[in-house]
């Protein structure tokens, strides 16, 4: 297993800087009251395809030497990664197979496409997944690129905090959402070296704690199909990932479903800016944890906002 270095994430920022937005961090009055803490948005739903995903998915992509471009990439991904992989392989000219959830948000579905992947739909647990998967690599010969357990997508993810640190001075912690763990390994990766002082929270949905449970019991635990609003959180850690989280992660935090629904609204509402339900968890548990973050700079990264606008969480059935 490789773990990615300072200079895998110092080669992805020079590397990608044609292809991703350097990514605004908003701040807000309201919040910062009502939380008692001073928040730093990092805005990733303002990222080119609509989420931080892209800055990994460019890395590798824009990596791939061109003995490897004839047969294409392929990943598994229920919406931002497969959207981003579209988007950087439409930039190289090469071809992008993904395999998505049949219960995937349109909107992300639509993204793919537009980009001009080609989407094969599978049953949404992991190991309906993982096995309509290896049947397209077999198909294809595609380079796998996995959504989050793989060096280049995670040194591309750390260019985030990156940024962040940049635009915003002394903070005492960063908090981002947690699925597989491809952001907040990027994030560990860049802070551990260029800030360790600064504490890494994750978040993470009570109905898919997978991520909570492990770093609790110390190995790896993985659900098969949790269900939660927040679409983009319900993939288990996997090695790579968990080495950064058991090594870096000062906790895991998480948040019901309807604190996580009225953490979205809240953004919408007092920041008016859309980002889909994925991106409110780290909010959501900032509320619940007022004590913990009071008086702290805390930057939140805002993973993503890609949200189908006809079935948003609170609208009724």
């Amino acid at each position: 297993m490789y773990i990615p270095t300072m200079d895998d994430m110092m080669a992805a920022h020079e590397r990608i800087k044609p292809y991703v937005h350097r990514t605004p961090v908003l701040t807000s009055t309201f919040m910062n009251d009502l939380t008692g803490a001073e928040l730093f948005f990092k805005c990733e739903n303002f990222q080119k395809a609509g989420a931080f995903k892209v800055r990994g998915a460019s890395n590798a992509v824009f990596g791939l030497p061109d003995d490897m471009l004839a047969k294409g990439v392929a990943t598994h991904s229920s919406g931002n990664h497969a959207l981003s992989l579209s988007y950087a392989a439409g930039r190289r000219g090469i071809t992008c197979t993904v395999v998505m959830p049949c219960t995937a948000p349109q909107a992300k579905k639509d993204a793919v496409i537009g980009y001009g992947g080609k989407i094969v739909e599978c049953a949404p647990s992991t190991s309906s997944r993982e096995a309509i998967f290896a049947e397209v690599i077999k198909e294809t010969g595609a380079e796998f690129v996995h959504p989050y357990n793989d060096p280049r997508v995670i040194a591309g993810q750390g260019t985030c905090s990156r940024e962040l640190i940049e635009q915003v001075d002394n903070l005492d912690a960063v908090i981002a959402p947690i699925g597989g763990g491809g952001m907040i390994s990027g994030t560990c990766l860049t802070l551990s070296n260029l800030a360790p002082n600064v504490k890494i929270y994750a978040a993470e949905p009570e109905q898919a704690d997978d991520a909570a449970r492990s770093f609790k019991a110390g190995h790896i635990i993985a659900d098969d199909a949790p269900e939660t609003v927040a679409d983009g959180l319900k993939v288990p850690l996997k090695e790579l990932t968990w080495h950064f989280v058991s090594n870096h992660v000062t906790d895991i935090l998480t948040a019901s479903e309807d604190e996580i629904i009225e953490a979205m609204k809240l953004i919408w509402k007092r920041m008016k800016i859309v980002m889909e339900p994925s991106s409110a968890v780290p909010l959501a548990t900032i509320l619940k944890n007022k004590k913990l973050f009071a008086g702290k700079r805390v930057g939140v990264i805002i993973t993503g906002g890609n949200v189908d606008l006809d079935h948003l969480p609170w609208m009724k059935v």
